[in-house]
């Protein structure tokens, strides 16, 4: 069932012509990233969780009913637009038929909620953005090191929950993903096991599901070390409400457009240190920028400094996260300077980004799969392009503001399943964006 708005569904592409600097106030939903997972631990807690902040996005929508689906209770309260209230419901005697599921590349963080629900998870292979390989290997050596059994085939994979919990799981990621740190910790909740994770990642996603569990009655601490989880000592806490927080994603993509039109506004609803990494890399390069507890606010940049921009994708703590790489791309095509680009994580996001951007007219000198660098300022011509995933979406929107004539965006469609209404903001800090009929 596709659960996305349809008043977000008139148009798959807008026309974007340029115009004068974006100013104003913008306010951001709630983020996809931080989501999906905190749905995937409400589920797999075992009691009722109210969650606020969810936002309308296609592929947390999805996830939603997929939930339902699976053995869970899923309310939404009219009166309050953005609360979910995900509950344990009396399971259906067979386990699901999920292969919708593959149009999510999220979909793994179904496998605890499953496991708890029905003792197995069977799902395709995630879907999604195609932007490079998925790393389920990581994913499957968490579940075996709880003692599950994992089967394989072409369609997709089984996990069969072991016959006895383990007490405790103690493991060390070889590198810090983010979904297989998701998927041991929810893992673990289902368990009831004690979890020491070794090299885990701290983003603001993982550490937000961490905090959530510890309103939960769980002992969950993390560094840049080792995570430890320790379950409640007492009866659990039933009912628990959690907020899912601002998308520092679309806040990052938002201060990259007003920035490379030259203007000045605030964007609001984002937990401001969480975009400590972007807002260096914007001060570096002469765009003046200010981070409150609840905000990022773009200043008029008097003069920038033709200081090069290194925008290279990281997993570690203090990294900057692969989806700013895109809008950082494309306000770098207004900036003074050779600058690099890198995202290793993504390994297929440039197969996808950088031609639409050429065909803008951009000059961008491919160094490997996975690496570029760009000499600006550069003129951009409006054309039509297209969006193949998520931030190259974004990143197009950016570029076409800066783009003599008009340029037309397509593949909305994508836009949406993180986004879901991006443009809308834009257009709120002034763009010139037209929607097209279907």
């Amino acid at each position: 069932m596709d659960l996305a708005p349809t008043s977000t569904r008139a148009t798959d592409s807008v026309t974007v012509r340029p115009g004068r600097p974006l100013a104003g106030t913008a306010r951001v939903d709630g983020s996809k990233n931080a989501a999906l997972p905190l749905l995937a631990a409400a589920a797999s807690v075992g009691r009722t969780v109210r969650l606020s902040g969810v936002p309308a996005s296609a592929d947390v929508q999805r996830m939603l009913g997929l939930l339902e689906r699976s053995g869970y209770r899923v309310a939404r309260p009219a009166a309050e637009p953005g609360t979910v209230i995900v509950a344990p419901e009396k399971r259906p005697a067979t386990a699901p038929d999920l292969t919708d599921a593959t149009r999510i590349r999220a979909s793994y963080y179904l496998v605890a909620p499953l496991l708890a629900a029905h003792g197995q998870a069977a799902l395709p292979w995630p879907g999604g953005c195609q932007i490079g390989g998925r790393g389920m290997e990581l994913h499957f050596a968490v579940y075996e090191a709880f003692g599950d059994a994992v089967l394989l085939d072409e369609s997709g994979y089984r996990v069969l929950a072991a016959e006895q919990s383990r007490d405790e799981v103690t493991l060390t990621l070889p590198f810090r993903s983010r979904g297989a740190s998701v998927a041991a910790i929810c893992r673990a909740v289902v368990a009831g096991s004690r979890l020491e994770l070794g090299n885990p990642n701290l983003s603001p996603e993982t550490t937000g599901v961490l905090a959530a569990l510890r309103s939960a009655g769980w002992m969950a601490q993390g560094d840049s070390r080792k995570i430890t989880l320790v379950p409640p000592p007492g009866a659990p806490v039933e009912t628990v409400t959690w907020t899912v927080p601002g998308d520092k994603i679309e806040a990052g993509t938002l201060a990259c457009a007003i920035a490379a039109t030259g203007g000045e506004g605030r964007v609001e609803g984002v937990h401001g240190p969480d975009l400590t990494v972007l807002a260096d890399l914007l001060n570096w390069v002469g765009v003046p920028v200010t981070l409150d507890a609840d905000a990022i606010t773009v200043h008029r940049a008097r003069a920038v400094s033709g200081r090069p921009l290194r925008a290279i994708a990281s997993l570690t703590p203090d990294g900057l996260d692969a989806d700013f790489e895109p809008a950082l791309m494309a306000l770098a095509l207004t900036l003074p300077g050779t600058h690099t680009f890198a995202d290793d994580i993504n390994p297929g996001r440039h197969g996808n980004l950088l031609p639409q951007l050429a065909r803008l007219g951009a000059v961008i000198e491919e160094l490997s799969p996975t690496r570029c660098r760009l000499t600006g300022p550069q003129r951009l011509t409006g054309t039509t392009v297209q969006a193949p995933d998520i931030r190259t979406g974004s990143a197009l929107l950016i570029a076409g503001l800066t783009a003599r004539g008009t340029t037309t965006v397509s593949g909305l469609d994508q836009l949406r399943r993180g986004h879901a209404g991006l443009p809308a903001k834009l257009r709120a800090l002034g763009a010139d964006l037209t929607d097209v009929p279907r």
